[in-house]
């Protein structure tokens, strides 16, 4: 356009820097975000995040507070995805009680892939696939009545994300299943075989 002027680049880059967040409406749909807050109600110190971290002491000291803002994630009391799992969707949490913490220690965290695919995973009394078994398409609040053994010693998980419990009903301890083949309940995380339930990982829990 006759007489117009072209804006200095180096204003248009310190207009971008001097936003509150780099993550802008547009990014926030495509992307998976969240943020940990070192003191209760998302106040303190915290870390933004968009993808898998296996080290975040060096971010904060602690954890009390979680706002996820889009996504699912699994947090992870210690380094490198080990030590007590959290399954986190949308939403607040605005004190470790809230994510059924333990503690207020977060050391690692995963991003759940956006799924829409089926869901489908066997079940196995025994290490390496062994004795008997059970496949599951769908969210199981009481695996003892279903599969008539707490012992859950191997699975195969054909399709789909899934979180064991310890307890029936979605309670006690939580360990998050990929797709693939774990020959014990080691390689999930856990040092028992016994579990009480088991369901999908969905973006609408």
């Amino acid at each position: 356009v006759p007489g117009s002027q072209k804006p200095d680049p180096s204003k248009v880059y310190k207009e971008v820097q001097h936003k509150p967040s780099p993550w802008s409406a547009l990014n926030l749909t495509q992307s998976q975000w969240i943020v940990f807050y070192e003191d209760r109600n998302f106040q303190g110190r915290h870390y933004e995040c968009s993808s898998d971290s296996p080290e975040m002491q060096n971010f904060f000291g602690r954890c009390n507070s979680i706002r996820v803002e889009s996504g699912c994630w699994v947090a992870y009391e210690k380094p490198n995805y080990s030590g007590y799992q959290y399954m986190l969707h949308k939403g607040d949490y605005p004190g470790f009680q809230h994510w059924a913490g333990f503690n207020d220690c977060i050391r690692s965290c995963r991003m759940i892939p956006p799924y829409t695919g089926n869901y489908r995973m066997k079940i196995f009394e025994r290490s390496d696939f062994g004795g008997q078994n059970l496949e599951l398409v769908e969210d199981c609040p009481n695996l003892h009545e279903r599969f008539h053994t707490r012992d859950i010693s191997s699975a195969n998980v054909m399709e789909g994300y899934w979180m064991l419990h310890e307890h029936p009903n979605y309670r006690g301890r939580q360990y998050f299943l990929r797709p693939g083949e774990y020959r014990r309940h080691s390689e999930w995380g856990s040092t028992s075989p016994t579990f009480g339930s088991l369901r999908r990982v969905t973006e609408s829990k």
